[in-house]
This record gives structure tokens, sequence and C-alpha cells, in this order.
């Protein structure tokens, strides 16, 4: 009996996820704007300006770890340049945003200022459009689409995989980086974009605005579990797992490879790019640093700490290392990079399946039932 697709994603996901996801959305839709919005800055229950918009952030990035572990843990696909994909996103939506600021600009011209004090004299070519919503919005998820696309046409063609995939991805979100550091390419160089006034006609500073972004973040976050929870327990997802766990195998009885790792591949870019279009539009600056072939790695850092294979896995580690991450840098930011390798070294070491694995394994023990063998990305070791 073949199910319409509502009847199939409601059969993919099981009644405590269905509850985990109507929770979540009854503090993101409701409890956070009533506390930003409604209490009192003096009420204990108040959720600052800067509260709304860290959590936003961190939305957006559990957003990248569910679309790294849909290629690396359902896939096989180690990348380390999704800090790239992440960028072009947040650059898109960034050109948009900075042309909203219109004659608001230090130098109250019709340019951006960083292309005033370069004495350009007119927008590049390729900025044509960036002052309609739908085209930057569009172009958030079309141009790193596309780079992944390509990217991956050549490299999964050449049956490039492993360690070289992922050093050469780091090679890519490298050479992006110093691409976008040049005043030339028009992109405000080392600065980057910031200062920006308005999204849609609406003060982007605005506590209303700045709730909703926080709303559009849960919403894309849900959004994407329910779509990768969906293609995982497909046949397609089984398909991907044969060729995750043997790929030699899987072109034997059939499988081409390429497309269904090419299609997962170009889909995880494509949400980066939507993380990084709201990400932007909350933290209010995007500069080539985003780009830093070490914010690729703590990418995968945060998958392999929440359990790699695991949607909830990919969510959970964004969220602990990220909060982490706000804390010490704060507190001791001179040892940030130590607690941070040293999670890496503990998880590796001690963890290999993440929080999650290890919560599993947990609670088959507490059942009384023999621990299944050990998993690692969603296979037997």
């Amino acid at each position: 009996m073949r199910f319409p697709l509502t009847l199939r994603l409601l059969r993919a996901m099981p009644r405590a996820g269905w509850m985990a996801l109507a929770a979540f959305a009854a503090v993101a839709w409701i409890g956070v704007p009533l506390a930003h919005l409604a209490l009192p800055e003096g009420h204990p229950l108040h959720m600052s300006a800067h509260a709304v918009s860290l959590s936003g952030k961190i939305l957006c990035y559990m957003t990248v770890a569910v679309a790294m572990d849909l290629a690396w843990g359902h896939a096989g696909i180690l990348s380390l340049g999704h800090g790239l994909f992440f960028a072009l996103g947040g650059y898109a939506f960034g050109m948009y945003l900075m042309i909203q600021i219109g004659r608001d600009g230090s130098y109250g011209a019709d340019l951006p200022d960083f292309m005033v004090f370069l004495d350009w004299k007119a927008l590049p070519w390729y900025w044509t459009g960036s002052d309609s919503f739908l085209w930057a919005l569009f172009l958030a998820m079309a141009l790193p689409g596309a780079v992944a696309f390509v990217f991956g046409w050549f490299a999964f063609r050449s049956r490039i995989r492993g360690v070289y995939f992922s050093i050469i991805t780091q090679a890519l979100t490298y050479a992006a980086m110093l691409l976008f550091f040049r005043n030339e390419t028009g992109f405000g160089g080392n600065n980057g974009f910031t200062d920006f006034k308005r999204i849609l006609g609406f003060e982007i500073t605005a506590a209303p605005t700045r709730v909703a972004l926080f709303a559009l973040s849960a919403a894309l976050l849900m959004g994407c579990l329910l779509l990768g929870r969906y293609l995982i327990v497909s046949r397609f997802g089984r398909v991907l797992a044969a060729i995750r766990d043997a790929e030699s195998r899987a072109m034997f009885i059939g499988y081409d490879p390429l497309y269904y790792k090419l299609f997962i591949w170009t889909l995880s870019a494509v949400l980066c790019g939507l993380a990084g279009a709201l990400y932007v539009s909350q933290v209010g600056i995007i500069n080539p640093s985003e780009m830093s072939p070490a914010n690729s790695i703590e990418i995968a850092v945060w998958v392999a700490v929440g359990g790699r294979g695991t949607l909830s896995g990919a969510v959970l580690g964004a969220g602990i290392v990220n909060l982490a991450k706000s804390f010490f840098t704060v507190t001791v930011p001179e040892y940030w990079l130590f607690f941070l390798g040293g999670l890496f070294i503990v998880v590796t070491l001690f963890l290999p399946n993440g929080i999650v694995g290890l919560w599993r394994q947990l609670g088959r023990r507490a059942g009384g039932r023999t621990p299944a063998p050990e998993m690692a990305g969603g296979r037997a070791k």
C-alpha cells in the first residue's frame, strides 16, 4: 500500500520524536516570544536581547550540524569544508541586507560604505538583483548548492573519497577564504558585511524582528530534522547507508553511488546556505573568517560529540559545544581551544558513538538487555 507523502512522513517519525518536536516548537514559538516581549526586564523569566540572538545563532549552528550529519553520518562523506557553504549563504543574503541600508550608511551614498571607501562607482554585475528579498533567499540556497554540485560531480566521478576528499574540501574552503579577503572581489575584504539596518522594511535590531528571526531559525531546524528523518528511513536512505558501509558492494548489485552521494551532498550544502542566511541576519556581520578551515573542523566536532549518524546527536552536539564556547570564551578565553581539543579527544577515545550512543547504551543496560554490537555512525564496528 502506498501512502501519500504526509502519511509516510508521519510514519517515519516515532511518537517520542513528534512529542519532542512539539515541545520544542512550543518553547520556540510561544515561550521565547513571551519571555522576551511580554515579560519586563526585571522578571526572572525575562529573556534578554542577547540571549535571543545567541539562541538563534546556536539554532543555525544546529541546522548546519544536521546537514553535516546527513552527508557524513548517513553517506560517509566527511567534509571539512561545510563552513564554506554556510558562509556563502550568509554572503548571498548579506548583499541584500547591505543594499537595504540605503543612504543610512556613514557616507550617505547609494553604494555600501566599503565600496564608497574603495572609490567604486557602481555595483558589480554580480550584485544585480540584490535589492530583492526573494532573489537573495534563492541565491543563499543556489550559490552553495551550485558550488557543491560542481565540486561533488567531479570528485565523486573521480572516486575521490575518505581522507583525500576531506583534504580537498578543506583546501577549497581555504582558497575561498583567501579570495574573499581581497578588496577587489566586492565583498568587503577582511571586514565583510556589517552595520545592517533593515530586513523587509523592518528594523533588524527591533525586538519583534529579533524574535521573528529566532522563530524562523527554529522552523528551519525542525524542517531539516523532518526532511532528514524522512530521507534516512526511506529506500533512498537505505541505499545511502549501503553505499556508506560498502560502496563497492552497492555498485556490484547495480546502484550508482554518484547520484546518491551527489544529491545528499548538494542538499547538505543548500541547508547550510539557508542557515547562513538566518545567521547573518541575527549576528549582524559576515566576514571571510567564517570560511576558516578551523570552523569547518569544528562542525565535524559537533557531530562527533553528539553522535555521528543520529540527527538528534548532531543537534545535541552543536548545542553543547556552542554553549560551552559561549561560556569559556567569556570566562577563560585563552583556554577555549584547549577545552575543544580535549573534548574531541575524550569523545574519540571513550565515546566513539557520541553522547547519544552512550545514552542508548545505558538505556539498554538499564532495561536488562544485552548491549547490541557497538555502532559507529549507524553501523557495526
